[in-house]
């Protein structure tokens, strides 16, 4: 038997090939994105696989094709899009102006129905006994030419989606579970990006070793540099010098340019090839007027729970009466209880509860947060009673020591 040759459409003639093919099928679309992330600074598309019935397969190269991809959009925007794990590729598609109006995502589907192992070639197999090879997920895929191998991967990430989307649509619905479903894959469409960090740099792996306003300054002018330098080559930050060697720089606190070069723990690909620019960084660091306060700005960020016994006792006692409430409905549903509910609108609400903390206040506290409406139906009178428990918890006296 013949190996299968792999064609990717890779000039705006071939986009609008494949735009006449795919207007020319029937039904829905199933869709996957390839990134290099980890390679590359960017989380653009460097490979769209598509398949839809009537069509066949559809392999786009979008930097080669250079140019927008508004008609293909215009032929596709009314059907249903079928992912697996939308939010990842959704970002990358709408860079290319590529954005669905209606999607059906086979991760969140799986989740929601229970499943023990939700990647993709996972649910292929629970659902159409298909074993699949997934050699080259973390393959680099600004590589050209695409090895063909590849291209086989890349192609079995879409061509049994719509079958095992018609699966797990009907074990959705004999489960009762196919309007969470749907309000799910309405929020992925919907979410707005989350904001940007303020203070980014201060994710650097290692930074906690890092003393004084002055260290930190220039840590944070090393980590600009570095951002620069990567966002204008299109790479990776950490393939051109990795957090541990930023941080080991500012810890030796070199003297000179040279004694910079001869840190033997400052290493990477950029570390000496780029050295004058680390050593500006330094400098700058050294000389900012405005140098970072030692802990981050603060933001609405909760407490950790372990600290909540000492910080809000009241809180604390709610959220330990309640999680166990949501953990048992979670169970009852057969799904993961961060599915059910997400974990930060539950510690929210504990943390600071309405006044009063009736069912419907909660219901609008969870609306706020962002709750779909089948998560509040499911968890907004348990959370009251949890609440109610709470409260009598903390006016019963301890029995006595005898």
């Amino acid at each position: 038997m013949a190996e299968r040759t792999y064609t990717v459409h890779d000039s705006p003639a071939g986009l609008a090939d494949a735009t006449a093919s795919l207007a020319a099928g029937t039904g829905p679309i199933a869709i996957d994105v390839e990134r290099a992330s980890g390679f590359r600074y960017s989380q653009r598309a460097y490979l769209v696989q598509i398949y839809r019935s009537g069509s066949g397969l559809i392999l786009l190269d979008p930097p080669a094709i250079g140019t927008d991809f508004s008609a293909l959009h215009n032929v596709l925007a009314q059907e249903e899009w079928i992912f697996h794990a939308a939010s990842q590729d959704l970002p990358s598609l709408r860079e290319l102006g590529m954005d669905p109006t209606t999607i059906f995502d086979t991760e969140l589907a799986s989740r929601l129905l229970g499943k023990d192992r939700v990647g993709l070639g996972a649910v292929v197999e629970n659902t159409l006994g298909i074993s699949l090879a997934k050699a080259h997920s973390a393959a680099d895929w600004s590589t050209r030419p695409l090895p063909q191998e590849w291209l086989e991967y890349a192609a079995h990430d879409v061509e049994y989606l719509i079958d095992v989307r018609d699966v797990l649509a009907s074990e959705l619905e004999a489960a009762g579970k196919s309007t969470f479903a749907h309000q799910e894959f309405q929020a992925v469409l919907t979410r707005e990006p989350k904001p940007a960090r303020e203070e980014p740099w201060r994710r650097l792996s290692g930074l906690h070793a890092v003393r004084g306003k002055r260290g930190l300054a220039v840590a944070r002018a090393l980590w600009t540099a570095r951002e620069q330098l990567a966002q204008s080559l299109d790479i990776a930050p950490g393939r051109l010098v990795p957090d541990r060697a930023l941080v080991a720089a500012v810890m030796a606190n070199p003297a000179s340019k040279q004694q910079l070069a001869g840190t033997k723990e400052f290493t990477g690909r950029a570390s000496r090839t780029e050295l004058d620019r680390w050593w500006r960084a330094i400098e700058e660091g050294r000389h900012d007027e405005a140098p970072p306060a030692e802990r981050g700005r603060s933001t609405d960020a909760l407490p950790p729970p372990r600290a909540w016994a000492d910080r809000n006792p009241e809180a604390d006692l709610r959220l330990k009466t309640v999680r166990p409430k949501i953990e048992s409905l979670a169970v009852s549903l057969s799904m993961p209880t961060e599915n059910l509910l997400t974990p930060d609108f539950l510690r929210r609400v504990c943390w600071s509860p309405p006044t009063p903390a009736g069912p419907g206040q909660i219901a609008d506290a969870l609306a706020a947060l962002g709750a779909r409406p089948w998560q509040i139906a499911q968890t907004a009178q348990a959370i009251a009673q949890g609440f109610v428990d709470s409260t009598q918890a903390a006016e019963t006296p301890p029995d006595p020591v005898s």
